[in-house]
Protein backbone atom coordinates (compact mmCIF):
# COMPACT_ATOMS: atom_id res chain seq x y z
CA UNK A 1 0.00 0.00 0.00
CA UNK A 2 1.22 3.65 -1.17
CA UNK A 3 1.59 6.55 0.88
CA UNK A 4 0.77 10.23 -0.27
CA UNK A 5 3.56 12.64 0.49
CA UNK A 6 1.46 14.57 2.64
CA UNK A 7 0.70 10.87 4.74
CA UNK A 8 4.18 10.65 5.05
CA UNK A 9 5.17 14.25 6.30
CA UNK A 10 2.39 13.77 9.17
CA UNK A 11 3.91 10.23 10.15
CA UNK A 12 7.35 11.52 10.23
CA UNK A 13 6.18 15.17 12.12
CA UNK A 14 6.29 14.88 16.18
CA UNK A 15 3.23 14.39 17.61
CA UNK A 16 1.31 18.00 18.78
CA UNK A 17 1.39 18.43 22.62
CA UNK A 18 -1.40 20.34 24.26
CA UNK A 19 -0.78 23.07 26.58
CA UNK A 20 -0.95 21.67 30.11
CA UNK A 21 -4.26 22.91 31.69
CA UNK A 22 -4.55 26.23 33.28
CA UNK A 23 -5.84 24.91 37.21
CA UNK A 24 -3.41 22.66 37.70
CA UNK A 25 -0.05 24.07 36.49
CA UNK A 26 -1.19 26.81 38.94
CA UNK A 27 -2.68 24.27 41.68
CA UNK A 28 0.95 22.49 41.12
CA UNK A 29 2.75 26.30 41.53
CA UNK A 30 0.83 27.06 44.58
CA UNK A 31 1.47 23.81 46.19
CA UNK A 32 5.46 24.43 45.17
CA UNK A 33 5.19 27.91 47.45
CA UNK A 34 4.00 26.43 50.24
CA UNK A 35 5.74 23.81 50.66
CA UNK A 36 8.85 25.45 50.98
CA UNK A 37 10.21 25.19 54.25
CA UNK A 38 11.72 29.05 54.30
CA UNK A 39 7.86 29.99 53.34
CA UNK A 40 6.17 28.19 55.64
CA UNK A 41 9.33 29.80 58.28
CA UNK A 42 8.31 33.39 57.36
CA UNK A 43 4.39 32.92 57.47
CA UNK A 44 5.52 31.32 60.96
CA UNK A 45 7.45 34.57 61.35
CA UNK A 46 4.88 36.99 60.25
CA UNK A 47 2.22 35.14 62.66
CA UNK A 48 4.49 35.96 65.50
CA UNK A 49 4.94 39.35 64.98
CA UNK A 50 1.87 40.80 66.04
CA UNK A 51 1.78 38.68 69.31
CA UNK A 52 5.93 40.00 69.56
CA UNK A 53 4.19 43.63 69.42
CA UNK A 54 1.29 43.16 71.54
CA UNK A 55 2.94 41.48 74.27
CA UNK A 56 5.92 44.28 74.17
CA UNK A 57 3.37 46.88 74.39
CA UNK A 58 1.29 45.49 77.11
CA UNK A 59 4.54 44.49 79.78
CA UNK A 60 6.35 48.19 78.83
CA UNK A 61 3.73 50.12 77.56
CA UNK A 62 3.15 52.19 74.51
CA UNK A 63 6.04 54.02 73.00
CA UNK A 64 5.41 57.52 73.55
CA UNK A 65 4.47 60.14 70.68
CA UNK A 66 7.60 60.69 68.49
CA UNK A 67 8.97 57.29 68.80
CA UNK A 68 8.17 55.01 66.15
CA UNK A 69 5.02 55.15 64.29
CA UNK A 70 2.18 57.65 65.09
CA UNK A 71 -0.43 54.71 64.75
CA UNK A 72 1.60 52.14 67.54
CA UNK A 73 1.04 54.53 70.23
CA UNK A 74 -2.76 53.93 69.75
CA UNK A 75 -2.86 50.81 70.38
CA UNK A 76 -3.30 50.36 74.08
CA UNK A 77 -7.32 50.04 74.46
CA UNK A 78 -6.92 50.21 70.76
CA UNK A 79 -6.81 46.60 69.30
CA UNK A 80 -7.94 46.74 66.14
CA UNK A 81 -5.01 49.14 65.77
CA UNK A 82 -2.27 46.55 66.24
CA UNK A 83 -3.22 44.68 63.06
CA UNK A 84 -2.22 48.18 61.14
CA UNK A 85 0.72 48.76 63.08
CA UNK A 86 2.49 45.63 62.69
CA UNK A 87 1.82 46.18 58.71
CA UNK A 88 3.23 49.54 58.87
CA UNK A 89 6.58 47.87 60.71
CA UNK A 90 6.32 44.89 58.79
CA UNK A 91 5.89 46.62 55.07
CA UNK A 92 9.38 48.28 55.97
CA UNK A 93 11.99 45.38 55.67
CA UNK A 94 10.06 41.80 56.50
CA UNK A 95 7.25 41.89 53.95
CA UNK A 96 9.22 42.65 51.07
CA UNK A 97 12.05 40.01 51.74
CA UNK A 98 9.37 37.78 51.71
CA UNK A 99 7.51 38.54 48.22
CA UNK A 100 11.55 39.00 47.05
CA UNK A 101 12.67 35.97 48.58
CA UNK A 102 9.45 33.68 46.83
CA UNK A 103 10.16 35.86 43.43
CA UNK A 104 14.07 34.42 43.32
CA UNK A 105 13.03 31.23 43.50
CA UNK A 106 10.15 31.12 41.16
CA UNK A 107 12.89 31.74 38.28
CA UNK A 108 16.26 32.62 39.76
CA UNK A 109 15.93 29.44 41.46
CA UNK A 110 14.39 27.08 39.14
CA UNK A 111 17.08 27.78 36.51
CA UNK A 112 20.49 27.02 39.32
CA UNK A 113 18.18 23.62 40.30
CA UNK A 114 17.33 22.77 36.47
CA UNK A 115 13.97 22.56 36.45
CA UNK A 116 12.98 25.91 34.25
CA UNK A 117 13.61 23.54 31.13
CA UNK A 118 11.42 20.80 32.29
CA UNK A 119 8.62 22.98 33.44
CA UNK A 120 8.62 24.28 29.55
CA UNK A 121 8.44 20.68 28.61
CA UNK A 122 5.00 20.05 30.60
CA UNK A 123 4.80 21.69 27.75
CA UNK A 124 3.66 25.74 29.68
CA UNK A 125 4.41 28.40 26.80
CA UNK A 126 7.47 30.94 28.53
CA UNK A 127 4.74 33.99 28.42
CA UNK A 128 2.09 31.17 30.55
CA UNK A 129 5.09 30.78 32.45
CA UNK A 130 5.64 33.98 33.72
CA UNK A 131 2.12 34.36 34.56
CA UNK A 132 2.28 31.06 36.51
CA UNK A 133 5.21 32.13 38.62
CA UNK A 134 3.19 35.48 39.17
CA UNK A 135 0.63 33.78 40.77
CA UNK A 136 2.84 32.21 43.16
CA UNK A 137 4.48 35.58 44.22
CA UNK A 138 0.81 37.04 44.93
CA UNK A 139 -0.22 34.35 46.62
CA UNK A 140 2.08 34.16 49.11
CA UNK A 141 2.20 37.82 49.28
CA UNK A 142 -1.45 38.16 49.64
CA UNK A 143 -1.25 35.23 52.63
CA UNK A 144 2.00 36.95 54.30
CA UNK A 145 -0.02 39.98 54.71
CA UNK A 146 -3.67 38.20 55.36
CA UNK A 147 -1.48 35.97 58.60
CA UNK A 148 -0.42 39.44 59.57
CA UNK A 149 -3.78 41.08 59.97
CA UNK A 150 -5.68 37.69 61.52
CA UNK A 151 -3.26 37.71 63.80
CA UNK A 152 -3.01 41.10 64.64
CA UNK A 153 -6.54 41.35 64.64
CA UNK A 154 -6.75 38.35 67.56
CA UNK A 155 -3.84 39.55 69.36
CA UNK A 156 -5.28 43.06 69.74
CA UNK A 157 -8.51 41.86 71.02
CA UNK A 158 -7.34 39.46 73.19
CA UNK A 159 -4.95 41.84 74.68
CA UNK A 160 -5.96 45.17 74.44
CA UNK A 161 -10.02 44.93 73.91
CA UNK A 162 -12.53 46.66 72.28
CA UNK A 163 -15.90 46.72 70.24
CA UNK A 164 -14.42 49.18 68.05
CA UNK A 165 -11.95 51.55 66.39
CA UNK A 166 -11.07 54.74 68.22
CA UNK A 167 -9.43 56.42 65.04
CA UNK A 168 -6.29 58.61 64.37
CA UNK A 169 -9.07 61.46 64.09
CA UNK A 170 -10.58 60.86 67.60
CA UNK A 171 -13.96 59.62 66.48
CA UNK A 172 -15.25 55.63 67.07
CA UNK A 173 -16.24 53.50 64.60
CA UNK A 174 -18.20 50.31 65.20
CA UNK A 175 -16.82 46.60 64.80
CA UNK A 176 -18.10 46.25 61.52
CA UNK A 177 -16.49 49.70 59.93
CA UNK A 178 -13.43 49.02 61.59
CA UNK A 179 -12.82 45.70 60.45
CA UNK A 180 -13.65 46.47 56.73
CA UNK A 181 -10.86 49.52 58.02
CA UNK A 182 -8.17 47.19 58.82
CA UNK A 183 -9.18 44.88 55.57
CA UNK A 184 -9.00 47.62 53.26
CA UNK A 185 -5.31 48.76 54.87
CA UNK A 186 -4.26 44.93 54.27
CA UNK A 187 -5.53 44.97 50.56
CA UNK A 188 -3.24 48.12 50.13
CA UNK A 189 -0.17 47.13 51.62
CA UNK A 190 -0.33 43.67 49.42
CA UNK A 191 -0.93 45.44 46.07
CA UNK A 192 2.84 47.93 47.70
CA UNK A 193 4.41 44.41 48.51
CA UNK A 194 3.10 43.00 44.51
CA UNK A 195 4.86 45.97 43.14
CA UNK A 196 8.23 44.55 44.76
CA UNK A 197 7.71 41.00 44.07
CA UNK A 198 6.86 42.19 40.27
CA UNK A 199 10.08 44.16 40.20
CA UNK A 200 12.24 40.56 41.91
CA UNK A 201 10.29 38.52 39.32
CA UNK A 202 12.05 40.45 36.40
CA UNK A 203 15.43 40.58 38.37
CA UNK A 204 14.97 36.76 38.85
CA UNK A 205 14.51 36.31 35.31
CA UNK A 206 18.10 37.85 34.68
CA UNK A 207 20.51 35.56 36.79
CA UNK A 208 20.01 32.27 38.12
CA UNK A 209 21.10 32.95 41.97
CA UNK A 210 18.46 33.81 43.82
CA UNK A 211 20.54 35.34 46.00
CA UNK A 212 21.42 38.22 43.61
CA UNK A 213 17.34 38.97 43.68
CA UNK A 214 17.70 39.88 47.38
CA UNK A 215 20.53 41.42 47.42
CA UNK A 216 19.38 43.95 44.90
CA UNK A 217 16.10 44.14 46.52
CA UNK A 218 16.83 44.74 50.22
CA UNK A 219 19.92 47.30 48.51
CA UNK A 220 17.46 48.90 46.44
CA UNK A 221 15.12 49.37 49.87
CA UNK A 222 17.78 50.45 51.84
CA UNK A 223 18.89 53.34 48.93
CA UNK A 224 15.38 54.68 48.59
CA UNK A 225 14.98 55.26 51.86
CA UNK A 226 18.00 57.29 51.72
CA UNK A 227 16.76 59.46 48.83
CA UNK A 228 13.58 59.59 50.36
CA UNK A 229 15.04 61.08 53.33
CA UNK A 230 17.09 63.82 51.50
CA UNK A 231 15.06 67.22 50.99
CA UNK A 232 16.98 68.06 47.99
CA UNK A 233 15.88 65.26 46.22
CA UNK A 234 12.23 65.76 46.97
CA UNK A 235 11.41 65.74 43.10
CA UNK A 236 12.78 62.09 43.10
CA UNK A 237 10.03 60.92 45.63
CA UNK A 238 7.71 59.98 43.30
CA UNK A 239 9.10 57.34 41.57
CA UNK A 240 10.29 55.72 44.37
CA UNK A 241 8.88 52.10 45.20
CA UNK A 242 8.97 52.75 48.95
CA UNK A 243 7.34 56.78 48.86
CA UNK A 244 4.05 56.79 50.29
CA UNK A 245 4.45 53.16 52.09
CA UNK A 246 3.27 54.85 55.58
CA UNK A 247 -0.19 56.17 54.38
CA UNK A 248 -1.21 52.75 55.06
CA UNK A 249 -2.33 54.68 58.40
CA UNK A 250 -4.68 57.04 56.58
CA UNK A 251 -7.20 53.99 56.43
CA UNK A 252 -7.86 54.36 59.89
CA UNK A 253 -8.99 58.43 59.42
CA UNK A 254 -12.56 59.44 59.56
CA UNK A 255 -13.18 60.36 56.84
CA UNK A 256 -10.19 58.31 54.90
CA UNK A 257 -7.63 60.43 53.07
CA UNK A 258 -8.14 58.82 50.02
CA UNK A 259 -5.12 61.32 48.02
CA UNK A 260 -1.88 59.07 49.12
CA UNK A 261 -3.54 56.03 49.33
CA UNK A 262 -4.68 56.71 45.50
CA UNK A 263 -1.28 57.93 44.29
CA UNK A 264 0.06 54.96 46.11
CA UNK A 265 -1.45 52.66 44.28
CA UNK A 266 -1.57 53.80 40.94
CA UNK A 267 2.44 54.11 41.66
CA UNK A 268 2.21 50.20 42.49
CA UNK A 269 0.03 49.31 39.81
CA UNK A 270 3.45 50.90 37.32
CA UNK A 271 5.58 48.87 39.10
CA UNK A 272 3.70 45.68 38.46
CA UNK A 273 3.13 46.88 34.77
CA UNK A 274 6.93 47.35 34.16
CA UNK A 275 8.12 44.00 36.30
CA UNK A 276 5.83 41.83 34.94
CA UNK A 277 6.03 43.52 30.99
CA UNK A 278 10.31 43.49 31.65
CA UNK A 279 9.95 39.21 32.71
CA UNK A 280 7.88 38.24 29.73
CA UNK A 281 10.37 40.65 27.44
CA UNK A 282 13.22 38.73 28.76
CA UNK A 283 11.66 35.27 29.14
CA UNK A 284 10.89 35.21 25.87
CA UNK A 285 14.16 35.85 24.66
CA UNK A 286 16.62 33.74 26.97
CA UNK A 287 18.31 30.74 26.12
CA UNK A 288 17.11 28.10 28.79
Amino acid sequence: MTTTPAEAERASSPPHRSAAPLVRVLSAELRWVLRRPRNLLALLLVAALPVLIGTAIVLGGSPPPGHGPPVLSSVAGNGLMLPVATLVLAQNLLLPLIAAMVAADALAGESSHGTLRGLLLAPVGRVRLVWVKAFGVLAMTVLAVAVIVVSGTITGLVAFGGDGLVTLSGTTLPLGEALGRVALAAGWSAIQMLAVGAVALAISSTTEHPLVVLAVILGSLIVFGVLGAIPALEWLQPVLITTGWSSVVDVLRDPILAENLLTGLWRAGCYVLIGISATIARMTTRDI
